[in-house]
């Protein structure tokens, strides 16, 4: 598979949007166990226009991955190093696009200047993070009725 990875653009949106909603409902389920009120608060703002607006923010950095001409992942982060989104297509779980994804937005973040990138993890993407070098920092933390594990990892300059 020959995965690129590219800046998001609006004309993204839907087809990012399609990739989140996916992964949260196929490969989430650990986290929100099939249960409609955790899932209705988890996708209420997954939406093409909210993706859209993530996109077009001038305080964040947005990629995309495509295989085959197809979109098959999205991620966001913030200019202050804090990752919004970062999802994968069920269908290309552990094929590389994650860490793809994951090192355009470090490589986007050091280039800004960021010297660590945080998150939220889900039980799910947690071992995925650990494996690419982030490590637990501090208590999990409650996120639409689920608990998410704050996360670090420090960068090295881009210079």
């Amino acid at each position: 598979m020959n995965i690129q990875v590219r800046p998001a653009t609006e004309d993204d949106a839907a087809d990012a949007c399609a990739v989140i909603r996916s992964s949260i409902l196929e490969c989430c389920h650990d986290d929100h166990r099939g249960d409609a009120t955790v899932l209705q608060g988890w996708l209420r703002n997954k939406t093409p226009d909210f993706v859209r607006g993530v996109i077009s923010s001038p305080n964040a950095f947005s990629i995309v991955a495509s295989a085959d001409g197809k979109t098959v992942g999205f991620g966001s982060a913030l200019r202050t190093g804090e990752v919004m989104l970062c999802y994968v297509a069920p269908s290309v779980v552990f094929t590389g696009v994650g860490k793809a994804l994951l090192a355009a937005l470090e490589d986007q973040a050091a280039r800004a200047g960021v010297e660590a990138l945080r998150l939220e993890s889900t039980r799910t993407a947690r071992a995925f993070y650990v494996r690419n070098g982030f490590t637990a920092e501090g208590p999990p933390v409650l996120a639409f009725g689920m608990e998410a594990l704050p996360m670090r990892k420090q960068l090295r300059p881009n210079g």
